[in-house]
């Protein structure tokens, strides 16, 4: 199927269609295969989704390795949030996290091991006892293949369960009539042909947009496809101006390098030799919550600290046993030798922030009913969980080890509630436009002629949003990023795409996904310019205080026309006042 040949279309019918197969969809499969049919869509192979990279743990509270709380998980949760998250959602995580962890293990999740043969458990950034006055080991995990591991286990529950996988679909539209889902239609990669997947239930778990920066752990397929095509459809985003960087990416690279391996005795070292994290975080030091790590190592970088003159600093791991190192790093390990030559046992690791996770995107309630606006409406039959979902749990700064364990509890959560939900819901057939849009978007860029490429325009959208967006931001350089973005949308319009073929086209692909990054962008960068304080990982120098006065509230921002309108809905707070983050 080559030149002018339009592709056929093909109609699938679910009970339920679920966009992603990282540990929520998969979680959320397994729920809801009990109550009908399931069909999962994924840009990759379900295996080789981004939940795979996940290095470190899962947390909860088990006490396995020394006394420990849901409440004391609870108050971390909270607090590491900077006050953001809605406290009555973190009570349920955090209350649900050693049930869910007994149960992965029931699943055949092959957790690391004590002595004494209980689940293993290791200190992670901001996880305290006793309400801040220690660090505590809370993080379950499987050497440093946690993700891994879980995932794997989830999918072949998810086969047993019957549940169907459409392996490297690209979906191009979530379509939704008169407030309700209908379903979804997606592009088949090895074929090139349009599908339509009509389903009574659409559940949105298709990660997180790390690659609207230049420097990011996150995989290639990481673009944010869904948020950007419900914001176009008119569904909000919520908190898009809270992004994190994780403190320790290997230099140049990217590549995490796990909270773990500062869990196991790891310490940060700046130019001078000394572990400057005893100046940001006197009580728990190397382990304090990420925003205020990753902050104190470009503060020490910017004032001249960096190794040799250098903008980074050294991860050193010399002090960890080299048998515990290979038993409990050891994919660490052998990144650190393969990409930068190096022996993690004998010389000192270069490492800088890389850009690892989103705290806001599609927002939904605690089962995961996808929200039209701030006050609560929900969308009928669209849900959302994972990464690309706002619970919001995370706030204005997520804990390592919490990402999982948010995936795994509201997917579950989204599988049992699209269960209740089935049992009333009508089938509703997806009108053919949809059809015809997809395939307007296809062709369009396959006939479209002109002097720019894909991928140039891509790389300066990441340095530019690395530049100006990223751990320091202000006002001046926002409206210089906003400026660059409208730019580069006029520019995508003379974009061309050179391979005009129907199989695997990447090419393709790569254009469409950059039109979702560039609508991201905006949205990232409107939410930060807006937010006049600082709070968590969104760092504002010309407003560096956080203001819970004005500002403890949530962002939703909506597409209207070609601009976008901000509201806003109150933080949750039930338990916790704001105080002081001091660790």
């Amino acid at each position: 199927m080559h030149g002018a040949c339009r592709p056929s279309s093909m109609t699938h019918y679910f009970d339920t269609v679920i966009i992603g197969s990282g540990l929520a969809g998969l979680r959320a499969a397994i729920a809801a295969s009990r109550h009908g049919s399931v069909g999962v869509l994924t840009k990759l192979y379900p295996t080789r989704s981004h939940s795979t990279a996940a290095q470190g743990g899962i947390a909860a509270a088990l006490g396995n390795e020394e006394p420990d709380s849901p409440e004391w998980h609870f108050y971390d949760t909270v607090k590491g949030s900077d006050y953001l998250g809605d406290q009555d959602a973190i009570e349920v995580m955090c209350g649900d996290a050693v049930r869910t962890v007994v149960e992965l293990e029931h699943m055949g999740v092959p957790f690391s091991r004590t002595g004494e043969g209980r689940i293993a458990q290791r200190r992670f950034g901001g996880h305290t006892k006793g309400f801040g006055a220690a660090p505590v080991r809370r993080a379950c995990y499987s050497a440093d293949r946690t993700g891994h591991a879980i995932l794997f286990a989830l999918y072949e529950q998810s086969e047993l369960q019957g549940v169907r996988f459409f392996p490297e679909f690209h979906v191009l539209e979530i379509v939704i009539q008169e407030g309700r889902c209908l379903g979804v239609v997606a592009l088949e990669i090895e074929t090139g042909e349009i599908h339509r997947f009509n389903a009574r239930a659409t559940l949105v778990a298709s990660g997180g947009f790390g690659r609207l920066f230049k420097t990011t752990s996150n995989a290639l397929a990481s673009t944010g496809d869904c948020l950007s095509i419900l914001f176009n459809a008119g569904v909000p985003l919520e908190d898009m101006e809270f992004f994190q960087f994780h403190p320790t990416g290997l230099y140049g690279l990217g590549i995490l390098v796990t909270e773990g391996a500062r869990g196991e005795g790891g310490v940060l070292v700046n130019g001078r030799g000394e572990r400057f994290m005893e100046r940001y975080a006197p009580v728990i030091k190397d382990l304090a919550p990420r925003d205020l790590v990753a902050r104190a190592i470009m503060i020490e970088i910017r004032e001249g600290r960096g190794v040799e003159g250098k903008d980074y600093v050294h991860l050193d791991l010399r002090g960890i046993d080299r048998r515990v190192l290979m038993e409990r790093l050891p994919e660490i390990v052998t990144f650190i030798n393969t990409y930068l030559g190096i022996d993690p046992s004998e010389s000192p690791v270069p490492v800088l922030p890389t850009a690892h996770y989103a705290m806001g995107g599609i927002p939904t309630d605690m089962d995961g009913r996808v929200l039209i606006d701030e006050g609560g409406a929900v969308v009928e039959g669209l849900f959302a969980a994972g990464e690309c979902a706002c619970v919001s749990v995370h706030g204005a700064n997520r804990l390592g080890c919490n990402s999982l364990l948010d995936t795994v509890v509201f997917g579950r959560r989204a599988g049992r509630t699209i269960g209740g939900f089935l049992k009333t819901a009508e089938r509703a057939e997806m009108p053919g436009g949809a059809v015809e849009r997809a395939r307007d978007v296809v062709e369009s860029l396959l006939a479209r002629g002109g002097e720019e490429r894909v991928g140039a325009l891509r790389k300066e959208l990441q340095e530019a949003m690395m530049q100006r967006c990223s751990l320091f931001r202000d006002e001046q350089g926002l409206k210089g990023l906003l400026q660059r973005i409208r730019q580069l949308k006029e520019r995508a319009g003379r974009m061309a795409v050179d391979d005009r073929g129907r199989r695997f086209n990447t090419e393709l692909l790569e254009a469409v996904e950059f039109g979702h990054l560039l609508n991201l962008a905006e949205v990232v960068a409107l939410s930060a310019l807006q937010r006049r304080e600082s709070r968590g990982v969104h760092y504002r120098e010309d407003f560096p205080e956080r203001d819970d006065t004005d500002w403890l509230k949530h962002t939703f921002a909506f597409r209207r026309g070609e601009g976008i309108e901000f509201r806003y809905r109150p933080v949750t707070i039930t338990r916790f006042q704001p105080l002081e983050r001091r660790y």
